[in-house]
């Protein structure tokens, strides 16, 4: 058995600060929501304010799984805790799709029954939310194309600011309109929208936390770039599987043509290593070496 490491560390203590940052934001904001909800007796903004809670939950599990995911690996836990932002992922995606469908519930009762509101408080607070949503986005934006943890965080804060675009919108037609079922339209379209973007993310955290073939991997054409190596007859029983979001994990089994020299398998395996980094991104490679083995020479084998 032999293994590769090819990693990138990168400095990820700035992740956990622009958490932070995020999580002390949207506390401000929730508590502004909450006592400005009741005030004006809006729904939209309790809910938003709802939402914003959501969004400190979400920032704090994503906080504690970008920070234990550095940990080491030990005796006990020989991957660490890498895969504890795949996890923060799927419970902040489950957690989007269950504010979603209370914000459905809330909308459809006052429709049936619009309420008076005090728009004018409504405008300011919803004011004050797009800004320290928007300023929380800004910072979490580059993180979130290349981290799943981070892009559900992400998602937490962008579709909350979009509520209170929705919620300053209703605000201000209801201030010279008075069209108050506005409100609960707007709720009704946020949370469609949350439903939609946390049914992918789900998608996505679940299939890696089921150690499926990574989208973007095609087990065949792997197979085939390792064949076509010198010495090799067929690589089989090929696991590929995502351990966090930027380690890639091969482990499989490589039938060889000659019984060739340990020496001379570490210059193999090399070979095999750079090739699968480079046209495949997969940074971590076991592999058996086997000659004339009787074993199932099947590229997927059903244990």
């Amino acid at each position: 058995m032999s293994h590769s490491h090819n990693h990138s560390h990168n400095s990820k203590d700035l992740k956990g600060q622009k958490l932070l940052i995020s999580i002390l934001l949207n506390i401000v904001i929730t508590v502004a929501q909450v006592i400005g909800g009741f005030v004006s007796g809006s729904l939209s903004l309790l809910s938003d304010a709802l939402h914003n809670f959501s969004d400190v939950i979400s920032l704090i599990v994503s906080y504690v799984a970008a920070k234990l995911s550095k940990q080491k690996a030990s005796i006990d836990r020989t991957f660490g805790y890498k895969r504890a932002e795949i996890l923060a992922a799927f419970i902040n995606a489950s957690t989007l799709i269950i504010v979603a469908i209370i914000l459905i519930f809330e909308a459809v009762k006052r429709f049936k029954n619009p309420q008076e509101i005090e728009s004018g408080l409504v405008i300011w607070l919803a004011i004050v939310a797009i800004i320290g949503n928007g300023l929380s986005v800004l910072l979490l934006r580059k993180d979130a194309k290349n981290n799943i943890n981070m892009r559900s965080a992400y998602l937490h804060l962008l579709t909350d600011m979009l509520a209170s675009v929705a919620v300053l919108i209703g605000g201000l037609l209801m201030k010279y309109y008075q069209l108050f079922w506005v409100d609960s339209l707007l709720t009704l379209l946020i949370a469609l929208y949350l439903i939609w973007v946390g049914y992918d993310l789900l998608k996505t955290s679940t299939k890696m936390l089921m150690l499926f073939t990574p989208d973007n991997i095609n087990i065949k054409a792997v197979v085939r770039t390792v064949n076509k190596l010198p010495k090799v007859s067929k690589l089989h029983h090929v696991h590929i599987w995502n351990l966090s979001d930027d380690e890639l994990h091969l482990e499989a089994h490589l039938d060889l043509k000659e019984d060739i020299s340990t020496t001379e398998f570490n210059d193999l395996l090399l070979d095999i290593e750079t090739v699968l980094h480079d046209e495949f991104n997969i940074n971590h490679v076991t592999i058996q070496p086997e000659f004339n083995k009787e074993d199932p020479k099947e590229v997927i084998v059903q244990d």
